[in-house]
């Protein structure tokens, strides 16, 4: 189901319109109910680095995207693109470009403490999700805005408004029982060159989407528990 609302144009300069804002208040007993399903599920989740070649519902990637673009950003800016590439060609493109750029950082350029910070997870320069998974999704930053005239206006906090954005993203994704990667090849100009992304856009991660293969394994990793991470004063 889309969710039709007015078509957002740049507010730059724009004076301040408040709005209400009324959601219905979750009672306690449903409240720690929902946290305490989210948190399950969301500790099932796991980063997949083989999947299957079936195709998954295209809506239901559509819709985590448009999850991800509900992220918090900096002047609500919005410095996002989210490409969707499912032509096997262009993910093969891709793939070339992103291993030859891999196999230099694996044979030195990454330095021998990221290579062992590495190695528990099994990774090599070797990246079979970027064609196997049925999709993949190009998240790229919008370093400025830019105007079909040329006009710019600079964009802020890009990074930390694009990693929420992405963070919800994979959230999404896995709450509709999809699995995903998230992959940082560097450097990625070619992600730019290869999908004709305009200037003021920069690569920020390649997410390959799909189902985890049947042969699928994960790394034998374990997760900081909550005492570890949350600190209340």
């Amino acid at each position: 189901m889309s969710v039709t609302k007015n078509k957002w144009t740049p507010t730059h300069g724009d004076p301040y319109r408040p709005v209400p804002y009324t959601p219905a208040r979750m009672d306690a007993a449903a409240s720690l109910a929902r946290a305490a399903e989210l948190r399950a599920r969301m500790d099932e989740r796991r980063t997949v680095r083989q999947f299957s070649t079936d195709p998954v519902p295209e809506q239901v990637v559509r819709d985590a995207i448009a999850c991800g673009a509900t992220a918090p950003s900096g002047a609500h800016q919005q410095p996002w693109t989210f490409v969707l590439v499912k032509d096997p060609d262009v993910r093969r493109r891709i793939r070339e470009a992103a291993e030859a750029e891999e196999q230099v950082s694996y044979e030195g350029r990454l330095g021998e403490e990221w290579l062992e910070a590495l190695r528990p997870l099994g990774t090599d320069d070797v990246k079979p999700h970027l064609t196997d998974a049925p999709a993949l999704i190009v998240v790229f930053q919008q370093r400025y805005w830019l105007a079909e005239d040329g006009t710019k206006r600079k964009h802020y906090y890009v990074d930390e408004s694009v990693g929420i954005a992405v963070g919800m993203l994979l959230s999404a994704l896995h709450l509709s029982g999809l699995a995903a990667l998230v992959h940082t090849p560097s450097p990625m100009r070619f992600l730019a060159e290869v999908l004709g992304r305009p200037v003021n856009e920069k690569a920020f991660a390649v997410i390959p989407v799909g189902y985890p293969a049947d042969d699928c394994v994960v790394p034998d990793l374990v997760r900081k528990s909550l005492d570890q991470v949350l600190v209340e004063v």
